[in-house]
């Protein structure tokens, strides 16, 4: 979905650019340029950025614990 009218802008880009690297709204937004314009898009680009550190953040937590294995 487009977030960002002004730049062309999706969801999807977003979420990219925090798996590439991007820790902040700040950082998506002069990465990818989103809310740089007329700014009506910012609330709904930090809310995929918040969602998107947020689940970033539980794969990492979940992929810190060693798998159990059994052996058969």
């Amino acid at each position: 979905m487009y977030v960002c009218l002004c730049q062309g802008v999706t969801d999807g880009q977003i979420r990219d650019a925090i798996y590439e690297g991007c820790c902040s709204y700040r950082d998506v937004r002069e990465s990818l340029g989103v809310g740089t314009q007329c700014g009506k898009c910012a609330c709904l680009a930090k809310q995929v950025v918040r969602e998107t550190l947020t689940e970033a953040q539980s794969m990492q937590s979940a992929l810190a614990y060693p798998a159990g294995f059994v052996a058969a």
